[in-house]
């Protein structure tokens, strides 16, 4: 899988949008403290993020322009860390970028020093009827068979279909915990988000205990918590 993959595969602007701030929802009442998924405001924009502790991570930054999405896999040989001594992209990544995004290839939150650190980069105006990536990439060959994604991009694959089964999935895996699919289902559904069901899938914690921030994604809150 890579990025040439992935831009056939994720959804439009409104669903993706969605997606992501269930996932960070999710993983706001998982209660760690450290989440994996989160969703925040990004100076006047939004933005979706993955962070697994490790070093990898995905920025999507929703603007008025479209989305901006950088990831970064800090294992990958196309890192700019990986015998690159000039911290050069590799080649193609932002061949064909609109002018609209190109504020993000110098956000310093994405650099180290001046440079663009990124395996993999995405974008989809408002106007446009599908995502893109780089022109004319050419890929590393495969390290074995557990090198799926030279690029880091299988990290949105979550995101390009229905999130319940592999939500569940990853939270038994990375949290090592089973959780209550119908609310992930709920949650996924972006439908107003109850004591319930929160309970459902932490219960040692209560929408009260969560409220401002889950507010600060977006997500909808039930008027009456049951």
């Amino acid at each position: 899988m890579n990025v040439y993959d992935i831009v056939g595969r994720l959804p439009s602007i409104p669903v993706l949008r969605d997606r992501c701030r269930a996932l960070a929802v999710l993983d706001l009442i998982q209660g760690t403290g450290y989440e994996y998924y989160s969703y925040t405001a990004w100076g006047n924009d939004e933005a979706a993020l993955l962070s697994n502790g490790s070093g990898d991570e995905y920025t999507i930054v929703f603007g008025e322009a479209g989305v901006f999405i950088r990831l970064f896999d800090h294992e990958s040989a196309m890192s700019p860390y990986a015998a690159n001594d000039d911290m050069a992209l590799w080649p193609g990544l932002l061949d064909g970028l609109p002018p609209e995004f190109a504020e993000y290839v110098t956000e310093p939150a994405f650099c180290d020093g001046d440079d663009l650190i990124a395996t993999a980069v995405l974008w989809r105006r408002t106007t446009d009827d599908r995502w893109h990536a780089g022109a004319g990439i050419t890929f590393p060959p495969s390290r074995g068979p557990y090198d799926i994604s030279p690029d880091g991009t299988d990290r949105l694959s979550i995101l390009c279909d229905d999130i319940v089964d592999q939500y569940v999935d990853f939270a038994s895996d990375y949290y090592e915990t089973e959780i209550d699919r119908d609310a992930v289902a709920h949650i996924a559904a972006l439908r107003p988000l109850t004591d319930d069901v929160v309970r459902a899938l932490n219960p040692t914690s209560s929408l009260a205990a969560l409220r401002t921030e889950i507010a600060a994604t977006g997500y909808p809150i039930a008027t009456t918590v049951s």
